[in-house]
């Protein structure tokens, strides 16, 4: 559990104090087998639980079981090795990956203006592809205006309980004390990478950048900075706190320059997005997450003829099947072209003959 990040620590313990614990608190160790577990998933999916889930499920009590067998030898094997997962129907409910068509983004962005402090985020997401922890992450340093290029080392994390993972878990749904956004470390190692973009974002941001400091001079003293404060996580590594100051206090501390801020200079978060999302979803009628833009992103180099591993690296992916089998959408262009390169070779078959 050390080594893995906060939040999917936080993800594991709340399977285990929400399934696992009530589930098997009872059973001694040694008397945990195949049968009663067998049993157990498949009452998860008679209960309504998501293939997915039941996966997740089941993989985290062999994770502590393996544990147990290997270093700690309590029981001599993992009782978990020979479940087999209920049967699922090919039309179980899978995760919706929406593309956002030219128009419909037209429409979003009239909706959010060069005014709106979720404009930049969603250009951003649109015309470079980036994770949404990953623009909600961005400093000004972290964008080269002149190469026209974003570098991303970091991303947004969410921490409302500093490093006590078990008290966040705890409380989770009472009253909680004011959260703090961190900077943590991007999903994998080839998520570190360096973007281009093009005339219609490099335009967006300049524009953003220069209104940006005429809002300081707006505000004066009330406009906020924001700062990072050197921490430790729960593995005891450096971490960063990100704290707004008002310009009216001093501040030692290193100065972080978001860019996805308000006009007041206040930080604008992945959790003040989710009101945007809903405007575009229920007012504007257009289905829609902030993967989308992502999804959409990727989809359209494809169907474009772009570098399939150009595609990868610019979306940070460790691997090209991962490009295609997620994030690629089998388009109707897609399939068209599939079909003039049949026709295609066939007529060139034929000349040869």
């Amino acid at each position: 559990m050390m080594n893995l990040k906060y939040n999917t620590q936080v993800g594991y313990l709340q399977i285990i104090n929400k399934h696992l614990k009530p589930a098997f608190r009872l059973y001694k160790l040694k008397a945990l087998n195949n049968a009663s577990i067998q049993e157990y998933a498949n009452d998860l999916k008679l209960k309504g639980f998501a293939k997915n889930s039941v996966v997740g499920i089941i993989s985290t009590l062999s994770g502590a079981l393996n544990y147990a067998v290997e270093p700690l030898h309590y029981i001599q094997m993992n009782p978990c090795n020979h479940i087999k997962y209920p049967k699922y129907t090919n039309d179980t409910k899978k995760e919706t990956r929406y593309i956002i068509d030219p128009d419909d983004f037209s429409r979003i962005i009239d909706r959010f203006p060069s005014t709106s402090p979720f404009f930049i985020p969603l250009m951003i997401g649109y015309y470079t592809g980036l994770r949404i922890s990953e623009a909600f992450a961005l400093t000004w340093d972290d964008i080269d205006l002149k190469n026209r290029t974003i570098t991303v080392n970091k991303i947004t994390v969410k921490r409302n309980f500093g490093t006590d993972v078990r008290k966040a878990v705890a409380i989770k749904g009472k009253k909680q004390e004011k959260s703090s956004w961190y900077f943590g470390t991007p999903k994998t190692s080839t998520s570190n990478r360096t973007v281009k973009f093009g005339d219609t974002l490099h335009k967006a941001l300049k524009n953003a950048k220069r209104q940006k400091n005429m809002n300081r001079m707006k505000y004066g003293e009330y406009y906020t900075e924001h700062y990072l404060k050197q921490e430790v996580d729960e593995k005891g590594e450096p971490m960063q706190r990100i704290i707004p100051v008002s310009r009216a206090l001093q501040c030692a501390l290193p100065s972080a320059d978001m860019v996805c801020v308000r006009e007041n200079g206040e930080y604008v978060s992945t959790d003040s997005f989710k009101y945007c999302a809903r405007v575009i979803h229920y007012e504007l009628r257009i289905a829609f997450n902030y993967h989308s833009l992502r999804h959409t992103h990727a989809t359209y180099l494809i169907e474009s003829g772009a570098n399939i591993k150009d595609v990868q690296e610019r979306l940070g992916h460790t691997n090209i099947e991962t490009t295609m089998n997620t994030y690629v959408h089998n388009t109707e262009q897609l399939q068209n072209q599939t079909v003039a390169i049949f026709e295609k070779t066939i007529e060139s078959k034929k000349k040869q003959a």
